[in-house]
């Protein structure tokens, strides 16, 4: 009687261990790659200012001012887009707010996206787009138990260096599509030296050259004493 008792509390616990871990595991996403699917994503956002131009073109210097209290206001940075929408299409207004912007090391960077409203002849409107990115829902931490008889990946895998990942990229745009080179390599230009120094004709192919070299001779004398 007491081993059959005994047979019947293990099966009951069993069974109570088995429900408590398929618990944990119900509506948990299987992921069964290494990739994660805790990506970065990238976020727009657009801010416009319109300012008044001059009859030929260009702005004013109080324009160029509220222009620049914008941008700084704004906090103008590496990544962030300058458009110009502009119904005359001036070249100096062009360079104009390129002026500007080039205190912030940034210039005007192709058309301006559609934006709400119209742009009446003699203003014109400056759209600055700027990119965010970040990794929704991390930390993830829904999954009660790492225990996997599928053998999934953690629900908050991936979350740590794709996180750090979109912090650390400057320009947000560059996770979407990358950034375009020159094509020249940090090890091409590296080499540059080592090459110079190859194609250089040796010193000695010429000869040496004859130096003529004299010495100088002296002599001195002495004195005794009695």
């Amino acid at each position: 009687m007491r081993h059959s008792l005994t047979r019947s509390t293990t099966a009951a616990l069993a069974l109570a261990m088995a429900v408590t871990l398929s618990a944990c595991s119900v509506n948990v996403p299987e992921n069964r790659m290494l990739n994660s699917v805790n990506q970065p994503v990238v976020e727009r956002d657009r801010y416009v200012f319109d300012i008044e131009t001059l009859p030929g073109g260009g702005l004013s210097v109080p324009e160029q001012k509220r222009l620049a209290g914008w941008f700084e206001t704004l906090g103008l940075k590496y990544g962030d887009r300058i458009a110009l929408d502009d119904p005359l299409q001036s070249k100096a207004t062009i360079a104009a707010v390129d002026g500007v912007a080039g205190r912030w090391g940034m210039f005007v960077d192709g058309p301006a996206p559609i934006t709400p409203g119209y742009v009446a002849a003699g203003s014109a409107r400056i759209v600055v787009t700027r990119a965010t990115a970040s990794v929704p829902g991390c930390p993830n931490w829904t999954a009660k138990s790492d225990f996997s008889m599928s053998n999934r990946t953690s629900t908050n895998f991936g979350c740590a260096i794709n996180g750090n990942l979109a912090a650390m990229v400057a320009d947000k745009e560059h996770l979407v599509q990358g950034a375009t080179g020159t094509g020249e390599t940090v090890v091409m230009s590296g080499t540059k030296a080592i090459d110079s120094y190859r194609a250089a004709r040796p010193s000695g192919e010429n000869g040496l050259k004859n130096n003529m070299t004299s010495n100088a001779s002296g002599g001195g004398g002495g004195g005794g004493g009695n």
